[in-house]
């Protein structure tokens, strides 16, 4: 099957063809791939990126959805990475409000569990520090009872209310990657890296393989950094070094929020070991989260959700909200993400540091392990240690914005009430003007059960680099983890704008269609029994 590719895609192989040198190649498409390349295109350097599956494809579009200081690392006395965290979440909602938006936290307080109200207000007066505002707060009792329904009520003492932020991790990577292309950075997905280059002891380039037509190209380049998350080991072994990742795996449970009801995020401890664990509304659907878990096997496969970890989770709802009887038919959908953690050898996951680190191996700058909500300080890092190489580099944090303002000129736009304006300037930012245009045909309606409008769908499918079926539907927007069996009720509906878009004929569609649910089945609904 001929796949067809779109008009931007092939001028951006044509720019990677008709380049001699760049000054740096990105390996990965996360957010600390982008996150680098945003930083070095802005600071004018020749920047390519290339990802080997599609953009967010990794742990960027499965993670706990959360941007945040990180309580636990407070607690395990890792005062900078909170600080930082902490600071650089109040940066993203600032700068991209819809997109990175406060959520109201709850700690529930039994009798008897650590820590008590008293510690954990201790603990949040540090981190209000940080954030330079107050958000914590004790709640009585009744009141918790009140704004937390069908919570367990034996020994409840009361609840402590806190903040942090959520996002869509997938958007948030293409925001960014819009910000790159805006300073003049090229990228390419579905394009694997197979090897470097290395001339006179020093990684000169790259060999990669466009996997949708199959063509290899030779790309060179003064400085190559792989990003590459829970994979960083793979370049790093052909050059001889040793393997330092320490794959985690976390999975998640998608539930419709009329079975488990929360207006805000409840912080809880499981009650088999005690692990921190989070349920939280997203997307208009509540998630439960998240395992902690070695995933040794690290393949182009899709990480998922093991049946035990069903059954963990389920627990751990059915133990904080015992009147939910939550049961295995209640879930839509199920994710799972691999966290790139720099291994210390400790013999509990969740015990494992989640700082980031750097090498670099005769010009192979490798990064890995970090937050998604440091991926600026990273990026800046990254910069560090590439400035051996590329003179003139600035990797001092003098307060760059990580967005550029963003505006709609649409007279569409002004048809949205103000939510919706908010959502959708977060989400596309300066691209929101072809959103609009994108409603001209759909009109503003939502795709039912969803928060995504029709059009945003076909926007994706005309302007994002679309090159398979669940990268729009499980990346570009998240229909696919919100809807009854990935969304085939609307198979109709989505035939007609891909093929409108993507011109694909009715072979290729069903071809993406089938492919998609495979991929659905298998990697987002539930293992078989």
């Amino acid at each position: 099957m001929d796949t067809w590719q779109s008009p931007g895609r092939l001028h951006t192989i044509q720019q990677i063809t008709q380049t001699k040198q760049w000054d740096m190649v990105v390996i990965g498409g996360g957010i600390t791939g982008v996150g680098v390349a945003r930083e070095a295109a802005r600071q004018g350097l020749n920047v390519l990126l290339l990802e080997q599956k599609d953009f967010a494809w990794g742990t960027s579009s499965r993670s706990s959805k959360m941007v945040h200081g990180g309580l636990r690392y407070l607690a395990s006395g890792n005062l900078k990475l909170t600080s930082h965290s902490v600071k650089e979440r109040e940066r993203l909602m600032n700068e991209a409000p819809g997109l990175v938006d406060l959520m109201a936290y709850s700690w529930p307080h039994y009798k008897g569990q650590f820590p008590g109200p008293k510690v954990f207000a201790m603990l949040l007066a540090i981190y209000d520090k940080f954030a330079g505002q107050k958000y914590r707060h004790f709640v009585k009792r009744d009141e918790t009872l009140y704004e937390l329904p069908g919570l367990s009520e034996k020994g409840l003492i009361g609840s402590t209310r806190f903040a942090d932020a959520v996002t869509d991790d997938s958007r948030l990577v293409m925001r960014v990657l819009n910000e790159a292309h805006n300073d003049g950075a090229v990228s390419l997905n579905y394009c694997e890296v197979k090897s470097m280059i290395h001339e006179n002891n020093h990684v000169s380039g790259v060999i990669a393989k466009d996997n949708v037509s199959g063509e290899e190209y030779t790309i060179k380049a003064e400085l190559v950094v792989s990003a590459t998350g829970a994979w960083a080991d793979k370049f790093r072994k052909d050059m001889g070094q040793e393997g330092k990742i320490r794959p985690l795996r976390g999975s998640h449970l998608m539930v419709q929020s009329w079975r488990l009801p929360c207006a805000q995020a409840i912080t809880l401890k499981h009650p088999v070991d005690g692990r921190s664990m989070f349920i939280y509304p997203w997307e208009g659907m509540t998630v439960i989260g998240t395992t902690d878990l070695d995933n040794p096997e690290m393949t182009s496969m899709e990480p998922f959700i093991q049946a035990s970890e069903v059954d963990y989770l389920l627990t751990a709802a059915n133990h904080l909200f015992p009147s939910s009887k939550l049961l295995k038919k209640d879930i839509v959908a199920s994710f799972a993400g691999v966290r790139p953690i720099v291994s210390g050898g400790a013999l509990n996951p969740s015990a494992e540091k989640r700082d980031h680190t750097i090498w670099d191996d005769q010009g192979l700058i490798t990064v890995s392990g970090g937050k998604l909500t440091t991926f600026r300080l990273i990026a800046l890092d990254v910069l560090k240690a590439a400035s051996k190489y590329l003179t003139g580099l600035n990797y001092k944090d003098i307060g760059q914005n990580i967005f550029n303002a963003a505006r709609a000129g649409s007279h569409y736009f002004d048809l949205l009430e103000s939510q919706w304006q908010r959502r959708l300037l977060g989400f596309y930012g300066q691209q929101v003007d072809g959103v609009c245009a994108c409603a001209e045909d759909e009109g503003w309606v939502l795709v039912p059960g969803t928060q995504t409008f029709w059009a945003q769908i076909r926007f994706a499918a005309r302007a994002e680099a679309v090159v398979k079926l669940d990268d729009l539907l499980l990346r570009r927007t998240r229909i696919g983890l919100c809807l009854d069996k990935g969304g085939v009720q609307f198979e109709e509906k989505i035939k007609h704008i891909c093929q409108q878009e993507m011109h694909w004929d009715d072979s290729q569609w069903q071809q993406q269609w089938q492919d998609y649910l495979s991929t659905w089945q298998r990697y987002y609904s539930l293992p078989a029994s």
